[in-house]
């Protein structure tokens, strides 16, 4: 497996949490949720289009929309690839992770 930073794991995470509303605006907001922090449009769209280039995420574009001065939102989606990446990092970090203990979360 071709190792990614944590932002495109995290990018890639949310896209699969929103399915079919995965847009650059409601991935920048489902990580403010999540990760408690404002993150940057340069912060979102630069991963996206290195995800793209590495085959772990399509993009199509939705309808147009009035409140959008007529534009259309670019979808993402996981490739074939890019969830078989995900389920590859989530095994690699359950083995990294097993036998830690005395860990506490402060949340």
């Amino acid at each position: 497996m071709e190792l990614l930073g944590r932002t495109e794991e995290t990018i890639l995470l949310s896209i699969w949490r929103l399915q079919d509303d995965a847009y650059g605006v409601t991935i920048r907001k489902d990580l403010k949720n999540r990760t408690g922090s404002d993150w940057s449009v340069g912060a979102i769209y630069a991963p996206l289009q290195r995800l793209e280039r590495k085959g772990l995420v399509t993009t199509r574009f939705g309808e147009p929309e009035a409140k959008r001065g007529g534009r259309r939102t670019v979808l993402y989606s996981l490739s074939i690839k890019g969830r078989a990446a995900l389920i590859e990092l989530k095994s690699s970090h359950e083995a990294l992770w097993q036998g830690i203990t005395g860990l506490k979360t402060s949340r």
